[in-house]
């Protein structure tokens, strides 16, 4: 009897302990943070230990363009984006949403002034958002709102920013080109498909929801046969469209975000960038119809990009 308790709780010990002696403990999942140091130096931290530093100080002040002027004025990095922030975005805006803006901008003027460095000369970036990023003065922003809702909001969009001071978004370690916009229209697309290029890897094509409510979430553009063929051929001279044939315009190919990728007029085929700035359209996802004399165009509003107007999608 005594040896069986005794082959028992041997066998006891080899199904339970010894696999345990021999277990690798798993190393703990470091996740990358990016905070500001007591001298405006962000860094780059797990929650163990410090990986890298990305050097903050060096765009603590910037040269601001005022393009109405000509005007280029020091100031401050953060202060600067106070006003960024405020001609951006809503001030009943969330404050987590608001936050979220001052990182994107952050990141989106420090990229400037690295790759950008000689877009306008003796300044790192301008005042206006068809170049850069919107920009408006305290002055100007205060006097646009309601009388007594002036303090509490600007308090807030100077609470956002600095909440966020230090922080910006990176990819390999690098600062990325963060353009952002005011609808996507349901999904965004990728910049090879607007500009070309090698495109950005950290720009994908992602769903996106909640804009339901945005006021330009869609347009119209009428036009009629004539006026179409006219403005088609300041571009393309001997661009001819017989309007009899049953596909005298066709869409022959979208991306994968539904947008168009390529549209034929005729005997030409135009890219849905090209033919968006061409006819005033809002944005290449669109549709066409044809009633009558009238060639419709349906438009839903995406990638309002803080960029130059005519490279928005």
């Amino acid at each position: 009897m005594r040896k069986l308790i005794l082959y028992i709780l041997i066998f006891i010990f080899i199904c339970f302990f010894i696999p345990i002696l021999f277990t690798k403990k798993m190393p703990k999942t470091e996740e990358t943070i990016t905070t500001p140091s007591e001298d405006n130096t962000i860094q780059d931290q797990t929650v163990e230990a410090k990986i890298n530093e990305y050097n903050y100080q060096d765009y603590s002040t910037i040269k601001l363009l005022h393009t109405k002027t000509g005007e280029i004025e020091e100031v401050n990095l953060d202060e600067y984006l106070c006003n960024v922030v405020s001609a951006e975005m809503p001030a009943d805006y969330n404050i987590e949403a608001l936050k979220a803006q001052a990182i994107v901008a952050r990141t989106y003027t420090i990229y400037t002034i690295i790759h950008n460095a000689n877009k306008h000369e003796g300044a790192n970036i301008c005042d206006s958002s068809s170049c850069c990023q919107a920009w408006i003065s305290k002055e100007d922003r205060l006097n646009r709102w309601e009388e007594s809702k002036r303090e509490e909001n600007w308090n807030k969009i100077v609470q956002c920013v600095n909440e966020t001071i230090g922080q910006i978004i990176t990819y390999n370690d690098e600062p990325i080109n963060a353009f952002f916009h005011a609808s996507s229209g349901g999904t965004t697309e990728i910049p090879l498909n607007v500009w070309g290029g090698s495109g950005y890897p950290y720009l994908q094509v992602v769903e996106t929801a909640g804009e339901e409510g945005y006021s330009q979430y869609s347009s119209q553009v009428v036009l009629t046969k004539e006026e179409l063929l006219a403005k088609l051929k300041e571009k393309y001279q001997d661009i001819e469209i017989n309007f009899d044939q049953e596909n005298a315009i066709q869409i022959i190919e979208n991306t994968e975000s539904g947008r168009v990728r390529t549209i034929k007029f005729g005997n030409k085929n135009l890219s849905g960038v090209e033919t968006r700035t061409i006819l005033g359209l809002k944005s290449a996802n669109f549709t066409y119809r044809i009633d009558n004399d009238n060639i419709i165009f349906d438009v839903i509003r995406i990638w309002t990009w803080s960029w130059n107007e005519s490279n928005r999608s």
